[in-house]
């Protein structure tokens, strides 16, 4: 029986490389890119306990095509050409945000034009950045954890209760002035398609642009107390509320920063954290107060820029397919990771889809799944 699943489970992956591949070859990288030479192992710096266990590989250069806008050497953060990338880097979900990072410059057309924002709460992981992609465009921005440690409650996942994954709420006034829209991206994703696309949605009149899923049950997001208050339920009167993952959004920053939207935010979290266990209205991390704001107001985006839910629910984690319909983006929400389960020997069929652009050390287990999927790649072009 055993040997049946996982038959079954390497013909899931091997048929999911096969539909991925139009995307993975859709925007071929530079020849650099193409290289599968990588640079000795690199170890991690920071304060981890044990830094065997922490090794990354450097990335292979990457470069321009001919085709892209030219950007100066000494260009800055405010250059009008440049694509910008929000993203959290921290000791937990580290080996997902730099494989995140990897799969971002693998699929660019015009990776140099790419500024990355990284959000930390440890200033120390700029050198590990720096050893993985040593000629990548970025900057750190240290989140102090106090600037939003009173207004977080308990949630279903104590993942969702650490500071940092409240820093997207605080972009606009973290980065620069001069940077009016961002992308924001979460630590456990992987694209397979140019970012420059998703950089070009139109957002209209809104400030933000997500994918939305008008057909989730929205009232489950919310405490029946919520919803018995026609003051709070009020919230949702004249709009059209639908759910959206805040893991992948288009921001427009200059927008946000007229209209006070962290603000807004915190108002609502404060008035969850005022009312007591027995006042909550909502128990789901940063996404409620997103909802409260933004839901009914969104710029839609295509579902194929956040195949979400990969990483199960917020319980059990357990495996899950794609959902239907081309692909851009794979992200594992819920509380199965892929490098999580590579390690423990019990990888989802879709995790070697991740392996593929994991830079991880070699006494992973990832090393050889990641491999085996471009070994597959490559057998089905």
């Amino acid at each position: 029986m055993m040997l049946l699943l996982r038959i079954s489970g390497f013909i899931s992956a091997f048929m999911a490389i096969i539909v991925l591949a139009p995307s993975l070859q859709s925007f071929p990288p530079a020849e650099a890119i193409r290289s599968s030479h990588f640079d000795p192992y690199l170890r991690f710096p920071g304060r981890i306990s044990s830094p065997d266990r922490f090794s990354f590989r450097q990335a292979s250069p990457f470069r321009n095509a001919v085709e892209c806008a030219t950007v100066a050497e000494n260009s800055t953060v405010c250059d009008p050409s440049l694509v910008h990338i929000a993203i959290t880097l921290d000791e937990e979900y580290l080996r997902g945000s730099i494989a995140a990072v990897h799969s971002v410059l693998q699929h660019a057309l015009c990776p140099q034009s790419i500024f990355f924002h990284f959000l930390v709460s440890d200033p120390g992981l700029q050198t590990l950045v720096l050893s993985a992609f040593p000629d990548l465009r970025f900057k750190i921005y240290y989140f102090d954890p106090d600037r939003v440690r009173r207004l977080i409650s308990t949630s279903v996942r104590s993942a969702l209760e650490q500071p940092l994954n409240y820093a997207r709420n605080y972009l606009a006034d973290i980065l620069e002035p001069c940077v009016r829209r961002v992308i924001y991206l979460d630590s456990d994703l992987v694209l397979v398609d140019d970012i420059a696309k998703l950089w070009r949605t139109r957002l209209g009149s809104r400030t933000i642009g997500a994918p939305e899923y008008c057909h989730a049950n929205f009232t489950k997001y919310f405490t029946s107390r919520f919803w018995s208050d026609p003051r709070l339920a009020g919230t949702f009167a004249d709009r059209r509320p639908c759910y959206f993952n805040t893991g992948v959004m288009v921001m427009d920053l200059h927008q946000w920063r007229k209209a006070a939207f962290t603000r807004r935010i915190e108002r609502w979290m404060e008035i969850q954290k005022g009312g007591g266990l027995s006042g909550r209205i909502y128990e789901l991390g940063s996404l409620p107060p997103f909802l409260l704001v933004f839901a009914g107001h969104v710029a839609p985006i295509e579902h194929r820029w956040n195949q979400h839910g990969l990483g199960g629910d917020n319980v059990k984690g357990s495996c899950r397919d794609l959902h239907p319909g081309p692909v851009s983006l794979l992200h594992w929400s819920g509380s199965g990771k892929p490098w999580a389960r590579l390690d423990s020997n019990r990888p989802c069929p879709l995790d070697a889809i991740w392996a593929h652009y994991d830079l991880y050390g070699p006494t992973s287990t990832a090393t050889a799944t990641a491999a085996a999927a471009a070994d597959s790649f490559s057998s089905s072009r």
